[in-house]
């Protein structure tokens, strides 16, 4: 950790240090110190600037060294993050606009920092730092975005459907979409280009993808139809439903007229409709969510639906269903080989996914 003579007044180094039970380092040049920005930035895999100041944007696109830090990127070849955090006035500035551009030439990744309130009642505008959250994903995107999943587009969905009963009512289930967004972020570090369509969610949607936020079964074929020429890998993590009521009330329905029964109609199948619009060369990969004869169905759906692979689980089973964090899946390829995964956290299984699908693209 390399703390700035500007840091150090905000936070001095023997606290960071114990808060973080790391050695911190501040100066350029000190007895038994002077080769520490060549040690540091040999033994980086990635570098973080965390906030950078208007200041040091300057001195870093001008190829200064005249503290421990600029030093430090001058002489490492890892990857960096530069995360500014200034008023919004500073930010606007054409020197800042220059120089940021600048060092996205020179191959740096320069984030765009939030809008938020400012310092000083200065209002709400762009300044502000990203959150700590935001900030950790892309490290993960800075380190991982070097295998086979970089540069392609990956298409995802998630989460649960709503079918109109009344204006105030619908029928659903009880997906809160936390697979789908754990594949999606994972595939966004991985350097993919990801599309998320998603039902309404219970989890944060994640940094990074472009999220198309959809309702019902159909809104969400909608969707998935307009993205997937773009896609090279599909990832039906969804749960729509299966079915809608036949003729949605105009009002909301009244206890006292309610009617005897609700006449259901069936929502498009999702994915079998993608078999004709598929591209040669699309990876696809469906789920099975089943409460019995789970294998067997599984198998049924990876050929019917023509998938690559198939994750399939039991509801049934502790811990593998609904609103959790975890999940025991199986998963099935297309040369109907079975790998039953322990259970684990969902981002655990998100990674053996696409552990998976990067096999597939490789013809592995």
């Amino acid at each position: 950790m390399v703390l700035t003579r500007s840091a150090q007044e905000f936070v001095g180094a023997v606290t960071f240090e114990a808060l973080t039970g790391r050695a911190v380092h501040t100066a350029l040049i000190a007895a038994g110190h002077a080769l520490d920005h060549i040690k540091l930035a040999r033994a980086a895999d990635g570098v973080v600037v965390a906030p950078a100041t208007a200041d040091f944007l300057a001195r870093a696109a001008q190829g200064q060294a005249d503290d421990l830090l600029t030093a430090c990127l001058l002489a490492t070849t890892a990857p960096v993050l530069l995360v500014p955090a200034m008023n919004d006035r500073m930010w606007a500035h054409p020197q800042t606009t220059r120089n940021v551009a600048h060092l996205r030439e020179l191959g740096y990744r320069v984030l765009d920092p939030d809008i938020g309130e400012l310092a000083v009642g200065e209002g709400i505008g762009p300044g502000r730092m990203p959150e700590p959250e935001a900030i950790l994903a892309h490290v993960g995107r800075l380190l991982e975005a070097t295998g086979t999943l970089a540069d392609k587009h990956v298409l995802v969905t998630a989460g649960p459907t709503r079918e109109a009963l009344d204006p105030v009512r619908f029928i659903s289930n009880r997906s809160s979409g936390k697979m789908g967004v754990a594949i999606a972020a994972a595939a966004w570090r991985r350097g993919a280009k990801v599309t998320l369509v998603t039902g309404p969610l219970g989890t944060p949607a994640p940094v990074g993808v472009q999220v198309v936020a959809v309702e019902s079964t159909a809104d969400m074929h909608q969707a998935v139809a307009a993205a997937l020429p773009r896609a090279d890998v599909l990832v039906m993590a969804a749960a729509p439903s299966d079915f809608r009521p036949e003729a949605a009330a105009d009002q909301k329905i009244k206890k006292s007229s309610a009617p005897d029964a609700i006449a259901l109609a069936p929502t498009a199948d999702i994915l079998m409709s993608t078999i004709a619009q598929r591209t040669d060369g699309t990876i696809v990969v469906g789920f099975a969510l089943e409460t019995e004869n789970v294998l067997e169905n599984a198998r049924g759906k990876l050929a019917s639906k023509a998938l690559d692979l198939i994750v399939v689980n039991d509801a049934t089973e502790a811990g593998a269903g609904f609103e959790v964090d975890t999940n025991r899946v199986t998963l099935i390829g297309r040369d109907r080989d079975v790998e039953a995964l322990a259970l684990m956290s969902k981002g655990d299984v998100a990674e053996a996914i696409l552990d998976r699908v990067e096999g597939l693209i490789r013809g592995s």
